[in-house]
């Protein structure tokens, strides 16, 4: 499949596991995390979770920690050394990550942003999701027009404003309109300055600028810095005390990127949600928002409001999750229905293959849980749902860009993979040596295709046009 064939270009980027630490059994530490070393007690099988723990730790990807909790305590607590970057680096430095070193969490910070609006609007400092965004920056009425009137709040949260913005080839590719939120003096009209491509809350796409905005009212509604604002109600709250928000070149706070925590604590915010916002006993964050921004906003959808949804499947059962995802390989996940918090950071940015990576490290550490662990394999037929994991599939992808190399004797075609399987808005490049299986596409199609490593490169093997995507519904 097609993150095998990638996996299998990478080299291996992190230093194996001490020896002793190959369980990643968690220390206890002054932080006020309770920690289950014994893991039968939290309802693990020992061997099937020690053996997702070593696959953490040998994997060739470029993975930085691995920890699980599981009824308030850790389980797991596992962390490697390996090459990291911050967003405004160019080349990565060799890091060594324990359960003191804060990682850049991308934009997870997105999710955590989602949730103070919602403990601001329980403060009644922020109006209701049905609001006019426009309505709330009055120094942009003459953007009044052309149907960016009619985006609300609601489809900033469910990023689904219509308007025109991409953020394909990720951080390092000059067009990524991301970049403009690092510099521009008025982020908010940089944003909304934009056309229209579709009506507003009608599709999703992946739109960091409408979250800078959130940050940016947020900001001006509750009169408050937005990392003092943070740090006053989510994570001193929660016992959070060694972070950094990175901001812009203005110094600015980065609402859809720049937040650094220790793993650890995200596994905090992770069992704040699993308890519908409360935090040993106290009420953090709304039940009723966490509700709101865990549930889809689009029927059969991903995105909720700013937190996304999926699903593993184990031995032919299907189990779903909610989470905070982050370019490079940082994932919060929560599976309600096993009360498991799982955290993962990495390093692999702009490489969206890590995401099918970490799929299966997540699907390892769900079945070691005792309730999936004394399942039984079916003796006969895998189910439908197994054999589609297991056998080649094509990936979903829309055409960007098709290029030319050497005169034309090398051509390549750029990829938009379709949000599935973690791989969130993924630009991917691929050699094809057969002009004519592009014959009839065109840049902006709809396309399924397959791809196979040939000669050390990955090389487009087949590709045919389908019929688009509809309201961001998971696609075949």
């Amino acid at each position: 499949m097609l993150a095998a064939l990638l996996a299998a270009a990478l080299p291996a980027a992190s230093a194996p596991a001490p020896a002793g630490e190959s369980c990643g059994t968690p220390q206890r530490a002054d932080d006020g995390w309770s920690v289950q070393q014994d893991s039968r007690l939290a309802g693990f099988d020992p061997d099937l979770l020690c053996e997702a723990a070593r696959n953490f730790f040998q994997s060739p990807r470029n993975l930085h920690s691995l920890v699980v909790e599981r009824h308030g305590r850790l389980v797991v607590d596992a962390y490697r050394t390996g090459p990291d970057r911050s967003t405004y680096s160019l080349w990565a430095s060799r890091m060594r990550f324990d359960k003191d070193v804060p990682h850049d969490v991308r934009s997870v910070t997105k999710s955590v942003v989602a949730l103070l609006w919602g403990i601001a609007d329980n403060e009644r400092a922020v109006p209701p999701l049905t609001t006019p965004v426009l309505d709330l920056l009055p120094a942009l009425a003459d953007l009044r027009n052309g149907g960016r009137e009619r985006i609300t709040v609601a489809d900033m949260l469910c990023m689904r404003s219509g308007l025109a913005w991409d953020e394909s080839g990720g951080s390092r590719r000059w067009g990524n309109d991301e970049k403009g939120l690092l510099w521009r003096s008025d982020r908010a009209r940089y944003v909304f300055e934009r056309r229209l491509a579709t009506s507003a809350g009608t599709r999703f796409n992946y739109n960091g600028g409408l979250t800078a905005v959130l940050g940016q009212l947020l900001e001006e509604r509750t009169g408050s810095d937005l990392r003092q604002y943070a740090s006053q109600r989510l994570f001193e709250p929660l016992g959070i005390r060694d972070w950094e928000w990175v901001g812009d070149v203005r110094g600015r706070t980065r609402a859809y990127t720049g937040l650094r925590l220790r793993p650890r604590d995200l596994a905090r915010i992770g069992r704040l949600v699993l308890e519908g916002g409360r935090w040993q006993g106290r009420t953090v964050v709304p039940e009723a928002w966490v509700r709101t921004v865990l549930s889809p906003c689009a029927s059969g959808g991903e995105f909720g409001h700013h937190w996304w949804s999926g699903r593993v499947w184990v031995r032919g059962k299907e189990i779903g999750w909610h989470g905070a995802l982050g370019n490079g390989g940082q994932r919060l996940f929560v599976l309600p229905s096993l009360d498991l918090v799982v955290v993962m950071t990495a390093g692999e940015y702009d490489d969206g293959s890590i995401g099918r990576a970490q799929q299966q490290l997540l699907q390892q550490v769900v079945g070691a849980t005792r309730e999936h662990a004394g399942q039984q394999e079916e003796p006969s037929t895998p189910s439908a749902a197994a054999a589609k994991e297991a056998s080649p599939v094509e990936t979903r992808a829309t055409l960007r860009f098709v290029t030319e190399e050497d005169g034309g004797r090398r051509v390549y075609v750029d990829l938009k993979v379709v949000p599935r399987a973690n791989l969130p808005f993924t630009t991917l490049r691929f050699r094809v040596r057969d002009r004519s299986m592009l014959a009839g596409l065109r840049e902006g199609a709809s396309v399924k295709f397959r791809a196979e490593r040939i000669d050390g490169e990955n090389t487009l093997v087949a590709i045919r046009a389908v019929s688009a995507c509809v309201r961001f519904q998971p696609c075949d």
